[in-house]
């Protein structure tokens, strides 16, 4: 597979985002990139339709004009992975949730660390909105990119 991506600067730092030409696979805040990008295989810095999108999208919504990204995506994860990130599609813009909520959601209550490493995972970062999920107590836990990312999108979906 040949993957196209492309560097943003966004309000939490550099964004890169890639495609596959069909399906947006990654979402990359920070030095998260340098993980995802061998994900992808072979990959080149292209302008590409969706890309183009993606970065419409984001900008509307660091700007508020957005609660809802409308892009294909897909995952390549394990199923319990898949499972996981589907979930966080379900957690509404401006809301969070606990880790033992969303293990609950998946049908798996127990899995409260395996959904913690899931999310960490998550190659969609924002769009897969892995950021509204907090610890049981209400503090900040875990993000990929950094608490201080999490807290900035958090804030910015309740403002």
């Amino acid at each position: 597979m040949t993957a196209c991506y492309q560097k943003l600067n966004s309000p939490i730092g550099p964004i890169h985002i890639a495609t596959d030409g069909e399906y947006l696979r990654v979402l990359a805040i920070g030095r998260n990139w340098n993980q995802l990008k061998n994900s992808l295989g072979h990959i080149v810095e292209k302008e590409h339709p969706l890309l183009s999108q993606t970065k419409q999208q984001l900008e509307e919504y660091f700007s508020h004009r957005r609660r809802r990204f409308e892009l294909p995506i897909h995952f390549a994860g394990t199923e319990f992975q898949n499972a996981a990130w589907n979930a966080l599609l379900k957690v509404p813009y401006g809301e969070t949730r606990s880790y033992a909520q969303q293990a609950e959601l998946i049908g798996n209550p127990k899995a409260v660390r395996a959904i913690g490493r899931a999310n960490g995972l998550n190659p969609i970062s924002i769009i897969v909105p892995c950021h509204r999920i907090i610890g049981k107590s209400g503090k900040l836990t875990g993000y990929a990119s950094g608490l201080n990312d999490k807290a900035y999108l958090i804030d910015l979906e309740k403002a």
